[in-house]
Parts: structure tokens; sequence; C-alpha cells
């Protein structure tokens, strides 16, 4: 019996995919060929309008917005690849008088992609914990380094929230140099930070604010998930639990690998006791896999994206996944 022939379009993580891309891990019954992309944005493009790839990584966000809203064409499987604290990419121009974060009421702030999940976050933690909501903000959208441009999905924000294209021709980060914005919320540090005085993160130590952020509600933010398009899924419902087992056998190969720590995996000369300071933080895995070990991040992702006005309605936790995968039936 042949393998089925699926593709999978994502981003290399070594430790945790790499495996998959060099196929030393396959999924059962399935002939996986990985496309690596290193633009986020140019994928989830793809997937949101075109669905290209059977299976992929897809912005958490996105996903919602679809779901919540009818649009069923993927599943998404419990395999959050990718997360990332959100408080070290915010980012200020020394002129604007931006001290602490309250100071963002009433300030122009740049953004990508209002409805990207890096920005869901950041929204989510400036209203929780410091009671800067989103209506509070006039949000600027553009291209951050190229004018080229757009949304991947069309919007329907909450009333009062204002999101103004920039000019044509024109850059967010050039634009936040130059003192037209006040602000920045990006997925990456200006290409010109740490060669120009003018710019500076909102929080300074943010590690030591991502830190604290962690202990206070221990979440560690989702930004993608895994999902297959609903026509394959429908066609071959067995395709779910073999991808979960393979991705996570594909991270614990990976993080075998990072651990040993005789020769090390990356140039990272500390790296045993960074890896300790994780295993205390995290229980041993910061990227669990699976439903129940990230119910509560899922669950505020949900909340923050219904009252940002990027999802409908809130999308229950139980809603989310393939129905196969909520066994938690791989441990490894």
């Amino acid at each position: 019996m042949s393998s089925l022939a699926l593709s999978y379009g994502g981003l290399l993580y070594l430790d945790r995919t790499l495996p998959l891309y060099l196929d030393q891990v396959r999924p059962a019954g399935i002939d996986l060929t990985y496309v690596p992309f290193d633009s986020p944005g140019d994928l989830f493009r793809r997937q949101c309008q075109y669905a290209q790839f059977e299976v992929s990584e897809l912005s958490a966000s996105s996903y919602l917005a679809m779901l919540s809203r009818g649009d069923d064409r993927f599943v998404a499987l419990p395999l959050p690849v990718s997360r990332n604290f959100r408080h070290s990419q915010v980012y200020v121009h020394t002129d604007a008088g931006i001290a602490r974060p309250e100071d963002l009421r009433g300030r122009r702030v740049g953004i990508l992609e209002y409805q990207m999940t890096a920005a869901l976050w950041i929204r989510g933690f400036l209203a929780d914990d410091h009671g800067v909501t989103p209506d509070q903000v006039d949000w600027h959208t553009g291209g951050l380094v190229e004018p080229a441009w757009a949304e991947r999905l069309e919007l329907d924000l909450p009333e009062g929230v204002r999101l103004t294209p920039i000019p044509a021709g024109a850059t967010l980060e050039a634009m936040l140099e130059a003192g037209e914005l006040d602000a920045l919320v990006t997925v990456q540090p200006p290409q010109r930070f740490g060669q120009v005085p003018q710019l500076r993160r909102l929080f300074e130590d943010a590690t030591a604010v991502e830190r604290d952020y962690h202990r206070r509600t221990g979440i560690f933010p989702i930004m993608h998930l895994v999902v297959v398009r609903r026509d394959v899924y429908e066609r071959h419902r067995w395709v779910a639990l073999a991808l979960y087992e393979a991705f996570a056998r594909a991270k614990a190969q990976g993080m075998g690998r990072l651990r040993a720590i005789t020769g090390l995996a990356v140039g990272l000369p500390f790296l045993a006791a960074a890896l300790a300071e994780v295993d205390e933080a995290f229980a041993g895995d910061a990227f669990p896999y699976g439903v129940e070990p990230n119910r509560l991040t899922l669950q505020k992702l949900s909340d923050y994206a219904f009252e940002q006005g990027i999802a409908a309605r809130r999308v229950p936790v139980e809603e989310m996944f393939a129905p196969e995968t909520y066994q938690e039936p791989i441990a490894l």
C-alpha cells in the first residue's frame, strides 16, 4: 500500500521540526514533503487565501478568526510549534515621551498586521497589566521595511478601534525612526535598532518583565499551530494522529540532541545553565504538545481574539482541534 503524499509548509525549528525536514522522522502512512519558509507572513497569506499546502504551520489568531466565522477549511492539531514572549518587541521613539506602557494611550503605534498573533498577545498584556485597551491607541498599519503590504484576512474591528494605513511608499520602520510614529509593535528588532539612539525598547529589561509575566500568569504565548486542510482530513481521518505522533517524535529527537551538551548542538556556551533555568520555569518542557498542557494559554488566546475583534465569537478549546487529538495519545 502506497503512502499518502502530503506537503507541509512551515518554518524550520532546529529542536522541534528539523528531523521531519531531514526525513529522519516519518509520519506513519504519509510521504511528507517539508517546504521550509523564512517568512511566516508569506506562508500564512498563501494558506489563508489559497490553502496551498495540505498541512501547514498557521497563525493561531488567523485560525481562530477563520473558525469563528464559519471558514472551516482547516482542522488544527494541538502542536504549538511556535511560542514566544513579546514584551521585548515593542519599540518607541525616544522623543515621544513614552516612559511606561500607560503612555501609549493616544499615541501613533505602527503594526504590520493587526491580526498577527504577536500583536494579539501584546495588546492583551497591555490591557490586562497596564489598562491600555486597543481603542485607546491610534494604530497605523503597513509594510515593515518595504511598502508592499496586505492583510491576510478581512477584519471587522470593534467600534472605536482606529486602524489607518500608512502613506503609499512609506514603511513602518522609517516612520518610527523619523518620529512620524511614536511606537512600533513588531516581531523583530528594527533594522537600525542599536545603531540610532532614538530607538529603544518600551521595556528596557524585557527579559525580566517576561519572566515575571510567566510567573504571574503561567502563560507562554502560543503563536502558531499546525493545521490540516479539511478536505484531506475528512478523507483520511487517521492523518491527525499520524502527524501528531510524528511531530512529537521529531521534538523528542531534537530536544535530545539539544540536551547532549557534551557536544553543543548550538553555539551557546552557557546552554546547560539555560536549559536548567527552562526546566525549572517550565517543568521540564517549554513546548508541550497536546490540549491539556496548553489549555490555560489556549483559553486566553481565544478570549483575546474575541475581545479584540479578530474572532467573531469565543471559540471553546473543545472546538479548536481534531477530535482524535483530545485523548492525549502521545507522551514522549
